[in-house]
């Protein structure tokens, strides 16, 4: 997973959430999550949904 920012204090929290949320799942027993720095997160990695509530559609 790649975060907006390095620095970025949710960090830790969305990636605790994204394990939580997988794990909840039928058939998930098993998640591990890695944040990462590459590629750079751009907008384009939005979906358009995303677009739409930040207003950037």
């Amino acid at each position: 997973m790649t975060l907006t920012a390095p620095g970025c204090g949710m960090g830790p929290m969305l990636a605790q959430d994204v394990q939580n949320r997988l794990l909840g799942l039928e058939g998930v027993d098993d998640v591990s999550v890695e944040l990462v720095w590459d590629p750079p997160w751009n907008q384009a990695m939005m979906t358009e949904a995303a677009k739409l509530q930040l207003g950037l559609l």
